[in-house]
């Protein structure tokens, strides 16, 4: 058989990974889940430790989410152009060094520095699913991604659960670096056992003036998110940002245009599948988004009125219901898409968070009917998005697969975060100057405002229809 022959026959029959090499990057999501959660319960610590106030503290926290949601589409664009599994070991090192960094931090530029590095994580999830995408089949794939957003989602909820006793039994320093010690083995494991993952055949450059504009657009999009709703800043200075954001996008548009050959295709974004998942990603992320804010500060206010004055560790107990049915959902949603189409998924997701945000703004009066509320939205919210990214990624071209995963990938993090910036802008809205404390009317019109996003979402998948079944 000649040497081309060869190649044809290992193009229609590529190796099927099997089920060490899944295992190893289901791994590896677990601990780049825990990794990517350690920071939010050790917050208070970290800035006892390192002798920092809250706004310090803030940069820690976002620093993880501003590098991720600018590098995920790099790095998808990037695994679709030079294989999946090559990138996915670069960005594993520099998530490894970050953790390193983090966990040797002496002060907080370094430790700054080391949450920057590991925010390239989110970049890991659109690699993952070119991986399946490439040696799996549309249906096992699709169950696939729910899975490793599954496992990476669960990775949240260890992370969550074992940041204090790790950090008063040991020290701050290993709570990045015994996740590191397992991303370091489940990357070995994986680049000894994932199948060769060629690059796409291609003599065209790399979109590399797109590359700088997208990520410079998401960049000043994350820090107009993270400082404008405070209210600190006066509205020349909002007024500046909003224009440097506009402009960016509007740049990036007429590179892309010109480009030979665009980092992300245009028409893409175009086709009805496409544009229909941002779509109602982004909606449903800003309902659950409120949930995510609203209902913590619910849970702490104090018990003479309507809240519940509950402690941090009870509210944590409270919650972890929430994220663990967040996490079944991930891969519920994958096989439920494969079963009964997305569309199906989709509705039946938006139908709950609606119902149980209309139900919530009567019925608050109790612990319990808060727990189970943010089950079901959780729930609803993961199935649904989940559903929308695994059927997307299995209807574009496999060597579309990165790009597009981290596009949806990205809206659902926006999503969330003006979901939760509004539900704190309403709390802020209805606090009384005496109490300092939200009324309980700030909390009834944030559930009805969420129950209303999400009864808005159905009109937009009417109108979406075509490209959700597609």
């Amino acid at each position: 058989m000649s040497t081309a022959a060869v190649s044809l026959a290992r193009t229609v029959a590529p190796v099927r990974p099997g089920r060490r090499s899944i295992g190893a990057l289901g791994t590896l999501a677990l601990a780049l889940g825990t990794l990517q959660s350690v920071v939010e319960p050790a917050l208070p610590l970290l800035q006892r430790e390192l002798g920092v106030g809250p706004a310090e503290g803030a940069l820690v926290a976002n620093a993880l989410l501003i590098t991720g949601a600018v590098l995920a589409p790099v790095a998808g664009k990037l695994g679709d152009r030079y294989g999946g599994k090559r990138v996915l070991l670069w960005l594993m090192a520099a998530v490894s060094a970050g953790g390193l960094l983090a966990g040797l931090a002496p002060n907080l530029p370094v430790l700054l520095l080391g949450q920057v590095l590991q925010g390239v994580m989110v970049g890991a999830l659109p690699l993952s699913f070119i991986l399946v995408r490439r040696y799996l089949t549309v249906g096992e794939s699709q169950a696939a991604i729910g899975v490793v957003l599954a496992l990476f989602t669960g990775g949240g909820i260890i992370g969550m659960s074992v940041a204090g006793p790790i950090a008063h039994g040991l020290s701050w320093q290993w709570i990045f670096a015994l996740p590191t010690i397992v991303i370091v083995a489940a990357t070995m494991a994986v680049a000894r056992l994932m199948p060769p993952d060629p690059p796409a055949p291609s003599g065209d450059p790399v979109d590399w003036p797109g590359v700088a504009l997208l990520s410079a657009t998401l960049l000043a999009l994350m820090l107009a998110l993270v400082a404008v709703p405070g209210g600190g800043l006066p509205p020349l200075a909002v007024g500046a940002i909003v224009l440097v954001v506009a402009a960016l996008a509007a740049g990036w548009v007429i590179v892309e245009r010109r480009a030979a050959t665009p980092m992300v295709d245009l028409r893409m974004l175009a086709r009805p599948a496409m544009r229909s998942s941002i779509v109602l990603t982004f909606l449903m992320s800003i309902a659950f988004g409120m949930v995510v804010i609203l209902l913590p500060q619910m849970f702490a206010v104090s018990a003479d009125g309507y809240g519940f004055g509950l402690s941090t560790t009870d509210i944590g107990l409270l919650l972890l219901p929430g994220a663990i049915a967040g996490a079944v959902s991930d891969s519920v949603g994958g096989i439920a898409a494969r079963r009964f189409g997305p569309r199906a998924v989709v509705v039946a997701g938006i139908g709950v968070t609606a119902v149980t945000m209309v139900a919530l703004a009567v019925l608050h009066d109790a612990a319990w009917q808060l727990a189970v509320a943010k089950v079901l939205t959780a729930f609803a919210a993961g199935a649904g998005t989940t559903a929308l990214l695994a059927s997307t990624a299995s209807a574009v071209a496999t060597r579309d697969t990165g790009i597009t995963t981290s596009l949806l990938v990205v809206t659902r993090l926006f999503g969330t975060i003006v979901g939760a910036q509004v539900g704190g802008t309403i709390l802020a809205a209805g606090t009384g100057p005496a109490s300092g404390a939200p009324s309980e009317a700030a909390f009834t019109a944030g559930f009805v405002v969420a129950g209303l996003a999400s009864a808005l979402s159905l009109v937009a998948v009417r109108a979406t229809r075509k490209g959700i079944t597609a």
